[in-house]
């Protein structure tokens, strides 16, 4: 049985750093970031990766079913039995649609959602200031912004009356954040 651990957060807000960080400092757990899963996919110059960055391109969502075949896919084909995944859900149907598809799945655990909260103005000093890509400017950000925070409420609401919501503060050093998620795994993944 494999215990998967989502952490949401805003573009920026450190969800992907820790997520990597806890995965290297502990060789049992594998992290998958939904935007490099797909970014790699985007990458190959397939037909897919062709629909996949024209969304990203300009902020906004993948088709849900190719998001959620693709994290399927890399859980059910990792080695570590607790995964993280960032990035995901960012919408409400993307939320409706993962918990459908994690009641049929009979190896597969949802232990907890962790949302990393950061102020909009950090997230944004980090957005702009990594320039990793095209998708890393001003207008895009704001955009991704309100793409992350109009169904937010939905998703916190959802996931707290399961029980699985988790909030962390990102503002932060990563030691102090990592040190803190890490803990929360340790405890919540059996």
């Amino acid at each position: 049985m494999k215990s998967l651990f989502l952490i949401i957060g805003a573009p920026g807000s450190g969800k992907t750093t820790n997520a990597q960080t806890i995965a290297k400092e502990n060789k049992n757990i594998g992290h998958y970031s939904t935007g490099e899963l797909l970014r790699t996919e985007v990458a190959s110059g397939s037909k897919l990766g062709k629909v996949i960055d024209k969304c990203i391109s300009v902020g906004e969502l993948v088709p849900i079913q190719v998001a959620l075949d693709t994290i399927i896919k890399a859980i059910n084909n990792s080695t570590c039995n607790t995964i993280l995944i960032d990035g995901y859900p960012r919408s409400n149907e993307q939320m409706m649609g993962l918990d459908t598809v994690l009641k049929n799945e009979k190896t597969i655990t949802l232990k907890s959602v962790m949302e990393v909260v950061v102020s909009e103005q950090t997230a944004m000093n980090r957005v702009l200031g990594r320039n990793r890509g095209k998708d890393d400017n001003v207008e895009i950000f704001k955009n991704r912004m309100k793409v992350y925070t109009q169904p937010l409420k939905d998703i916190q609401d959802f996931y707290n009356s399961k029980n699985l919501l988790f909030k962390i503060s990102g503002e932060g050093s990563i030691e102090t954040i990592v040190d803190e998620m890490t803990k929360y795994i340790a405890l919540h993944k059996n």
